[in-house]
């Protein structure tokens, strides 16, 4: 396997906070990798330390065949990076900005007509092009931060969060976008995301991180069928999960039970054949329950397999 990215021990502190600690990474040439987590797991600090904008406290990073810490200024010709946050003069007009990225990385005049043309292209701006930033809608400033990022056709492209606080239509866009960039160019994508749609639906391979830590990794598929084949969901009263829990527990057949705030979680090969148990057990027992589902793993519940909580809860 060709690598595109490794870490080794990456950690970054701030004071006594540990934001990134010891993470382990390998990504191949030609992937997209989604790293996924809430806000405040580490993710954001961890693509600036691999992006060169933020030195490791500890550990070490390649990116492109390139030390991080060492050779910044090669790591940085091979990169593109989006950022949360789209740094985009709202004077200039979108083929202003970029051709002066074009001339940044050191194209000449013909290189960045073309360039300019073919992004055009592959981000469907149109006629907005050559309209000040400052009329843009929120999409079109995110499409156009991309494409400020791919003007000089990076090896490998970071997007720390590219559709947060776009709506869906955007959403859509962007992840089409994503997706012709890695099979029509063969682009390494290293993509942060707290969306689990996102990462179900764009990502070769996919690494949880909570608290500065990884703690699953796997294909999208390969994280979901390590919860279960099949889930039953129980909601109840809050003080009655780890009762409902305990009482589960003695039942035969079942796999992992996991109790959140209001609800419990059984894993289970064959769904349709354990739901009556549980809902008899339960009624036995004068548990009140207040909703009773079956259905197939998610993202969500690979998360709270491996941390005990609920994405929205870590984040809390």
């Amino acid at each position: 396997m060709t690598s595109a990215l490794h870490t080794q021990t990456l950690t970054r502190r701030f004071g006594d906070n540990t934001a990134v600690d010891g993470i382990d990474l390998e990504v191949a040439a030609g992937e997209i990798y989604g790293f996924l987590g809430p806000n405040g797991a580490g993710k954001s600090t961890t693509v600036r330390m691999l992006t060169t904008l933020l030195l490791p406290s500890a550990g070490s990073a390649t990116v492109a065949g390139f030390d991080v810490r060492e050779r910044a200024d090669m790591v940085r010709l091979r990169i593109g990076v989006a950022l949360q946050e789209a740094a985009l003069d709202p004077k200039q007009t979108g083929r202003e900005l970029l051709d002066l990225q074009g001339r940044l990385y050191g194209l000449d005049a013909g290189q960045r007509r073309r360039r300019v043309d073919e992004l055009l292209v592959l981000v469907d701006i149109g006629d907005a092009i050559d309209h000040r930033i400052g009329t843009y809608s929120g999409g079109m400033k995110r499409r156009l931060d991309l494409a400020a990022a791919l003007v000089h056709d990076p090896e490998v492209l970071f997007l720390d969060e590219p559709t947060t606080g776009l709506d869906p239509s955007s959403r859509a866009a962007v992840w089409d976008e994503v997706r012709r960039l890695n099979t029509e160019r063969g682009m390494t994508i290293f993509l942060t995301t707290q969306y689990l749609e996102e990462a179900d639906a764009l990502a070769d391979r996919v690494g949880i991180i909570a608290r500065g830590r990884i703690v699953a990794e796997g294909t999208p598929t390969q994280l979901k069928r390590s919860v279960g084949s099949d889930l039953i969901i129980v909601r109840c009263r809050p003080g009655d999960t780890q009762e409902v829990a305990r009482i589960l527990s003695t039942l035969d057949n079942l796999g992992t039970i996991e109790a959140s705030a209001d609800e419990v979680v059984i894993a289970v090969e064959r769904g349709a054949k354990a739901i009556s148990p549980v809902a008899v057990a339960l009624s036995e027992a004068g548990i009140t329950v207040e909703g009773l589902t079956l259905r197939t793993p998610t993202l969500d519940d690979v998360f709270l397999h491996v941390t005990g909580e609920r994405m929205g809860e870590e984040a809390a």
